[in-house]
């Protein structure tokens, strides 16, 4: 747990201090031309993602390798963050050898292709304030593209924003279908009734936590 205390309080610190979805712009990639970036700092940022079976799941994390937020005035109006696959870890697989054959089934051609593809990616395209958010709630709708091996796919999700001090901070959860991406490995589509209980879902949840730094 101690290794996500100091990048809770610093989102904490951020974004306790958002302004106001109704004080904020309608933030696009327009309004990002020549926006200032920040640094993702990666030490500092945090990603986890689980994703179940019909007998069984698992969760874990992995890291952010580099990024930028653009920011105008007091919001966030676009970016890109970069997810190292290589770094992929199952928090509750904890015997070595077990985790290691895990991530090696997750990393070869069936599932994530990592190496040749050791990154994937995600790019702000516009960054919509909610209306009448509450002050510890999402306070704006984030949509962008997000790359994960050759596949390409524009998604949306509630997030919570907020700019301060020199830091910018993203906060949120998105659910992704895999599928979309070419991952259908062991997919209700793709099997035979008969093997209903080798189906692994589609969805993958991920929690994000973004930090960044303004140079």
């Amino acid at each position: 747990m101690k290794k996500y205390l100091l990048p809770a309080l610093f989102a904490v610190a951020v974004l306790g201090a958002a302004p106001a979805a109704s004080a904020q712009k309608n933030n696009s990639a327009k309004m990002a031309t020549n926006a200032p970036a920040y640094a993702v700092q990666p030490q500092l940022s945090t990603l986890g993602w689980e994703a179940k079976a019909v007998t069984h799941g698992h969760n874990g994390t992995m890291n952010f390798s580099s990024g930028e937020l653009l920011v105008k005035g007091n919001a966030i109006v676009g970016g890109t963050v970069t997810v190292d696959m290589k770094s992929m870890k199952a928090t509750d697989i904890t015997d070595a050898g077990k985790h290691a054959t895990f991530v090696s089934h997750m990393s070869d051609a069936r599932y994530f292709t990592v190496d040749k593809y050791p990154t994937a990616t995600f790019t702000i395209v516009s960054v919509t304030p909610i209306k009448g958010a509450a002050k510890d709630a999402n306070n704006a709708t984030i949509t962008g593209d997000m790359k994960i091996k050759d596949q390409t796919q524009r998604i949306s999700f509630p997030a919570k924003v907020g700019v301060k001090d020199g830091l910018a901070s993203a906060t949120g959860k998105v659910t992704i279908d895999r599928t979309k991406f070419g991952i259908t490995e062991n997919s209700k589509a793709t099997l035979a009734e008969s093997m209903a209980d080798k189906v692994i879902y589609d969805d993958i949840q991920l929690a994000f936590n973004v930090i960044a730094k303004k140079s």
